[in-house]
């Protein structure tokens, strides 16, 4: 069942690609009467990455990395980085998309994202209930993927708590004029992309699209299965396009729009949930003396649910609409001192607001128990300073950003069949300023020794989801909190970078991060939770990654040991000393491939993830799944390839949910075949 937005909210995304259209044709007809001009050349990228980053623990990810992965999905290409972690072990294929929480270094235990995932430097996370919307990430649109871990204090810091997710789009260049993918596995589902992009002039435009859908799988085991359960079948598509011209010889405009939906059923028959958003940006990037990178960007976002009793496996809710907007931009300028010093001075802004709109059910008799509506805004308005410099083999950064958080326009209503008030609750409006700051340094030790160490605070805002929207996975009632108060993140680290030669390079980091005011769903009885602040959440831990490549093989291999527990007092001094939900002692990824000849990939990944508990008593456990996937390109002439993937070819049992006994499973083994043009 799939809900449309009012046209209105399309507007944004269809304008974007005819505010392209004057600049690209002007400059292609300036081009041609001028030939002997200056030759222009575009990135479609922001400014390069401040020197800073040598300071701490980053992993980027390549063009060949991200599309040759089993599953075709961003969140697979992700874990293979130490640390990267989503909320639950399903993929965005078999999950509700509410919970698509990611985070880093074991911080999790929330369904809402503690780490900023941006794409062309645009926040991904969904104004209402701070999730990343996967599907809509369609890893063959993109070039690169860089990992920061570490609380941030940059662009959007305020988001950063746990690290930075930068994901590139690909240029017209590396996707070349046409590019498509068309797999099929063996449930009979199906994976369809591709794209059309042309060099104009100077500039470029892409326009790209994904549809993927299927049967799914049973997610519930064979032993707990009624005639009510369902496959977890999915339908998801998007649309994107994508313009980049020169304004002048150092200054581009680039412009962005995505339109997307996605569909899927949980457990039982009419467990149905969508998502769906439109999203645009306009970005200005300036590489003169003065460099600078201004960016504005809005999305319009929609949910539902419907949750079917898992007794009676009727319909007892219907979160029918959970319309929401985000806002925002950032303007950045990277002044000329010189000296050796790089230095960032910028200011950013972000503004979410929605309204959960519900209906509640007897699941006795059908009929309407109650209306629910909650709501309201929050807002994030931040400014930024960083400095780098080198000195000859050290790199000293500093950086201090300063936020003025606004909570406002909170409520939540509930009436009965006949209009008469259940409950009704107006929440306070708050506003603070907040403060935080990183510093680090790098030392170039000769024979590809680097030595880095760092320090860093953060910050993260409650969602309106978390301040506002109870829910019910029965039996168990989650309340939500108008009291959150802001999370906020210490830590320091310090790590070893060696690379000897081309061929051969080892990173390791060694961290400590707290989580103070942690949010976490706290039971209060067997049958009742509710969000509320951790005294802090702890992790100490080692990332461990390796590459190797020896002509035609390679190696890339992650691990991350974390050692975490809640630091409980007051309320939650019974928690004191335990591991929080959904985080893993131990994980790690390893990959090795051949590519005998150009065109030509065979690989294979070992995945493990550790133990884990689903709630916060550590009552209900998450046994520990390795699984292995692989991925073979094979050329059939001309720019077309033959693609088989496999994905947890051993048929490991992935639990993934465990709520009372009943229990949810991860993707078993499936594997696709299909042919693939141009790449």
């Amino acid at each position: 069942m799939i809900r449309t937005m009012p046209i209105i909210r399309w507007s944004a995304a269809a304008f974007l690609p005819l505010s392209m259209s004057s600049a690209l044709a002007a400059q292609s007809e300036g081009e041609a009467d001028e030939t002997d001009a200056t030759e222009i050349v575009v990135t479609g990228m922001g400014l390069d990455a401040a020197p800073s980053t040598g300071a701490y623990a980053i992993t980027d990810l390549t063009r060949e990395d991200i599309v040759a992965s089993a599953s075709g999905r961003i969140e697979d290409v992700l874990e293979n980085v130490a640390g990267f972690q989503q909320f639950r072990r399903s993929d965005s294929r078999s999950s509700n998309p509410s919970a698509q929480g990611v985070t880093l270094r074991a911080l999790g235990g929330n369904a809402t994202s503690r780490a900023l995932v941006v794409l062309d430097g645009v926040p991904l996370s969904d104004p209402f209930f701070g999730f990343v919307p996967l599907t809509s990430i369609a890893p063959e649109r993109l070039s690169s993927i860089r990992v920061t871990r570490g609380g941030g204090s940059g662009p959007f810091g305020a988001g950063a708590l746990a690290g930075t997710i930068e994901l590139e789009s690909a240029d017209a260049t590396t996707l070349g004029p046409v590019s498509a993918n068309l797999l099929v596995n063996d449930r009979e589902e199906t994976e369809a992309s591709g794209s059309l992009a042309a060099n104009l002039g100077s500039g470029f435009a892409v326009l790209s699209g994904r549809w993927d859908r299927g049967q799914g799988f049973f997610t519930t085991p064979d032993d707990q299965r009624v005639p009510a359960s369902a496959r977890a079948a999915f339908e998801s598509w998007s649309i994107g396009v994508r313009g980049v011209a020169p304004l002048s010889d150092t200054v581009e405009l680039q412009a962005r729009g995505l339109v997307f939906d996605d569909a899927r059923t949980l457990r039982f028959d009419g467990a149905d949930s969508t998502s769906e958003g439109q999203d645009a940006s306009l970005r200005i990037v300036g590489r003169g003396d003065w460099q600078f990178d201004a960016l504005a960007y809005i999305q319009a976002r929609n949910f539902s649910n419907i949750v079917v009793s898992s007794t009676r496996f009727v319909r007892v809710l219907d979160q029918r609409n959970t319309p929401s907007t985000g806002v925002g931009g950032k303007f950045e300028i990277r002044p000329p001192v010189g000296g050796g010093h790089t230095v960032r001075l910028g200011v950013d802004y972000r503004r979410s607001d929605g309204e959960l709109q519900e209906e509640a059910f007897s699941g006795f008799t059908g009929a309407l128990r109650e209306r629910r509506r909650a709501g309201g805004t929050n807002s994030d308005f931040g400014l930024f300073a960083e400095d780098d410099w080198q000195i000859g083999p050290l790199l000293l950064t500093g950086g201090l950003r300063a936020d003025r958080t606004v909570i406002s326009d909170g409520f939540f209503r509930a009436v009965d069949a006949g209009g008469d008030v259940v409950s009704e609750s107006i929440a306070e409006d708050r506003s603070d300023w907040s403060f935080s700051w990183r510093t680090g340094a790098a030392f170039d030790a000769g024979a590809g020794v680097k030595l880095r160490a760092a320090a860093y605070t953060g910050l993260r805002l409650p969602t309106l989801n978390e301040l506002y929207r109870p829910f019910v996975i029965f039996p168990v009632v989650t309340q939500a909190n108008a009291e959150l108060e802001n999370e906020r993140l210490e830590g320091f680290e310090v790590g070893l970078d060696w690379q000897p030669s081309e061929s051969v390079s080892l990173a390791l980091t060694a961290f400590d991060n707290r989580v103070e005011n942690a949010i976490a769903n706290v039971t209060l009885s067997p049958t009742l939770r509710q969000r509320q602040n951790l005294p802090a959440i702890e992790a100490q831990g080692v990332e461990a990654a390796m590459s190797l490549s020896f002509g035609a093989v390679s190696f890339d291999g992650s691990l991350a040991y974390t050692d975490a527990q809640i630091d409980g007092s007051g309320a939650s001094l019974a928690l004191d000393g335990n591991r929080p939900p959904q985080t893993p002692e131990l994980s790690f990824s390893a990959t090795v491939a051949w590519q005998p000849a150009q065109g030509w990939r065979l690989a294979g990944t070992v995945r493990h993830v550790g133990a884990q508990f689903e709630d916060d008593q550590e009552t209900a456990a998450l046994p520990a799944a390795t699984t292995l996937d692989a991925f073979v390109q094979v050329p059939l002439g001309g720019q077309f390839s033959g693609i088989l993937r496999g994905e947890n070819l051993l048929d490991e049992t992935i639990v993934t949910r465990n709520s009372g006994g009943a229990i949810d499973l991860g993707v078993p083994r499936t594997v696709w075949l299909g042919v693939r043009y141009g790449f």
